[in-house]
């Protein structure tokens, strides 16, 4: 089943089927009762809601309340970080529970590394939904001469630019 097919079936139970049996059922056991509670202009639970409290309420019954903070959570990056920070590391994506933070180098890598405990902590403050255990920070990939097909296992480059 697709995401959408999945997402239109927890609308249609939440909202009901107005075709269905028990819609009807409820509509006429509704005109037996003499409920015209929601004819009234002013009756109770007709004030209008915000649209804020409507989205709210709509993504908690969906589940999208983890999603949406693990995506807040990977825009809000430089104010999590710090500005300099972030102008030196990415937030790629978030696995398992896991952010992955790719650096421009090594040092700021090792830099992140010792600032683990603090930006842990920003995060679960700011961003409790998201569910972050972790965050692995990685260092710019190393050119590799393993390409090709003629290219065979063996030690590596060792005295490359010696």
């Amino acid at each position: 089943m697709t995401e959408s097919q999945d997402v239109y079936l927890r609308l249609k139970a939440a909202f009901g089927d107005p075709t269905s049996r028990a819609a009807r059922w409820r509509q006429k056991k509704s005109r037996a009762r003499g409920d015209d509670e929601s004819s009234v202009p002013y009756g109770v639970g007709r004030d209008p809601k915000g649209l804020g409290d409507v989205m709210s309420n709509l993504s908690s019954e969906l589940g999208w309340t983890s999603s949406l903070a693990k995506s807040d959570l990977l825009l809000a990056w430089a104010e999590i970080a710090g500005p300099e920070t972030a102008e030196h590391s990415t937030p790629i994506g978030i696995t398992d529970a896991v952010l992955t933070v790719q650096c421009d180098s090594t040092a700021w890598a090792t830099q992140l590394r010792h600032m683990r405990v603090l930006i842990m902590t920003t995060i679960a403050q700011r961003f409790p939904e998201a569910g972050i255990e972790s965050i692995r920070f990685e260092a710019p990939h190393a050119p590799s001469w393993k390409r090709g097909s003629r290219s065979i296992p063996g030690r590596g480059p060792r005295d490359t630019y010696g």
